[in-house]
């Protein structure tokens, strides 16, 4: 972003935990500035209207909002932090690095008795951003028809069907998966990996990573090897479509409604693209098969609210924080614009959502019922992430695999020696 927009946009700003002499606040109350993004789906309505909703909650507190200029929401809340204008209150800011640096309060166990995961994402073993939604990453979308061409009558239950069924379909003339990983858009190329890591090494270990920050595991041990190598396998077997490459992920989307493949490995909050598609009555959903036929749904839950530990205001910040995650409507709002998975006791989803999106709720919570649900390489955070600055170099890894420039030997000796760089400590 060029410095005079970071300029004229730092000047618009109130400074944190601003008193109503700053000219916004009413007498008696304390404003708090609130950092958020506009999206055509969460656009500067849903907002004013979420936040007016939240301030009833919280007597005594007036919110501005101030709107990150991109989706790169983590990089706008640095430079807030580094022209002294870092916000009382953000959400889907990624806590690291903010956490570790004392930027942010922690939630209390008292404040996360009514999230159902309270424990995701600890940094310092302490939680910094309301764990609101779970975001399985990914499932599985597919297009039954294909498969009933194909000669295939249910999705896969373990990895060997998945093996035999994308044999079937590459036989019938079909793309079995479909995928992207262009431009912008390097994070999709990894999502096969992030399957397989899960349904073949989490299951088995789910503490693996606090294993490799301890340094006990390497990336090049044989379990995230094999992991790896699988991955590999679908590639070399032609299953995965290598012109997904050049794809970013709006286009890679429309590939798959549009039939160009069978398969696509994907977040949930696809699932409400899919229900606005002529396609609808067409998509399956299925969890990523493990070799036993057991559920492994790799998941992300967080992305809620966090607070500055420097706000002149951090009880009432926290205080708004919490109505927020909270509100009925802000939650269902969530629900039919990203297919969320709301992880709050007692939320119900909104009535009347589409069949993909009721599909994919029921895998997530058979999953949970069956003590299913594990981390999602490469996009865990806080204390169960990867080291800093190897996610996108894992990104690139995954182009790499697809490209068949590299195999599991290479891709697992290169992330242990990333790590190596990355671990200053």
């Amino acid at each position: 972003m060029p410095l005079l927009i970071v300029g004229l946009a730092a000047a618009a700003c109130s400074p944190a935990g601003s008193s109503p002499s700053s000219g916004d606040g009413k007498a008696g109350e304390a404003t708090l500035t609130f950092l958020t993004f506009e999206t055509p789906n969460l656009d500067a309505a849903y907002w004013d209207a979420a936040i007016a909703r939240a301030e009833k909650q919280v007597p005594g507190v007036h919110v501005k909002k101030l709107v990150a200029p991109s989706a790169d929401r983590t990089g706008y809340a640095k430079q807030l932090l580094a022209s002294g204008q870092f916000p009382d209150v953000m959400i889907a800011v990624s806590p690291s690095g903010f956490a570790e640096s004392g930027q942010l309060a922690p939630f209390s166990e008292a404040e996360l008795k009514n999230y159902t995961f309270p424990r995701s994402n600890p940094i310092g073993g302490k939680i910094y951003q309301l764990p609101y939604n779970t975001q399985p990453t990914p499932l599985v979308y597919y297009s039954k028809a294909k498969f009933k061409k194909a000669g295939i009558d249910a999705p896969p239950r373990d990895y060997k069907e998945l093996l035999s069924d994308s044999a079937q379909l590459k036989k019938s003339g079909v793309e079995p998966f479909v995928v992207s990983g262009g431009g912008k858009d390097a994070f999709a190329a990894s999502y096969l990996w992030t399957a397989l890591v899960g349904t073949d090494v989490y299951k088995k270990t789910p503490d693996w990573m606090a294993q490799r920050r301890a340094g006990k595991v390497n990336f090049s041990d044989p379990l995230f090897k094999s992991a790896t190598a699988k991955f590999t396998g679908l590639v070399d077997k032609g299953y995965v479509d290598k012109s997904g490459l050049s794809r970013d992920y709006a286009s890679t989307e429309k590939a798959f409604l549009s039939g160009k493949g069978a398969m696509y490995p994907m977040g949930t909050w696809f699932a409400t693209a899919a229900d606005k598609s002529p396609m609808k009555d067409d998509i399956g959903v299925f969890p990523f098969p493990t070799d036993d036929g057991s559920l492994a749904v790799p998941s992300y839950t967080g992305g809620g609210m966090s607070v500055s530990a420097k706000s002149e205001h951090v009880d009432l910040a926290k205080k708004f924080a919490l109505a927020f995650n909270a509100d009925k409507q802000n939650l269902d709002a969530v629900v039919k614009a990203d297919g969320a998975i709301i992880a709050e006791k007692g939320y119900t989803p909104p009535a009347g959502m589409g069949p993909v999106y009721r599909a994919t709720a029921k895998v997530y919570e058979d999953a949970v019922k069956a003590d299913g649900i594990v981390n999602a390489f490469l996009v865990e955070t806080g204390d169960d992430a990867l080291l800093p600055g190897m996610v996108d170099k894992s990104y690139a890894f995954a182009q790499d695999i697809i490209a068949g420039r590299k195999d599991a030997d290479e891709v697992t000796k290169d992330l242990d020696d990333e790590w190596a760089k990355a671990d200053t400590k």
